[in-house]
């Protein structure tokens, strides 16, 4: 599957998933460190629909921002 919005090309990014250990000093602990971390993937929240697109009906994934938006028109 195409992980872009057929509109906006929004697509996937990449960021960090942050593991800590140590109990915080609002809880009366010496501080929370970080012990370790690995990389994880935000997906874009893509469906699957018919849309016009160059005045044909095609399906596509578009993103509910550009749903929400109605920057599209429906076939």
């Amino acid at each position: 599957m195409i992980r872009k919005c057929a509109i906006c090309q929004k697509g996937e990014l990449s960021g960090k998933t942050v593991s800590r250990k140590g109990q915080y000093k609002s809880k009366g602990g010496t501080g929370s460190k970080i012990s370790r971390w690995t990389m994880r993937r935000f997906l874009p929240n893509l469906h699957k629909m018919r849309i016009l697109i160059d005045g044909h009906p095609r399906r596509a994934y578009v993103c509910a921002k550009c749903i929400k938006k109605g920057s599209l028109q429906k076939a």
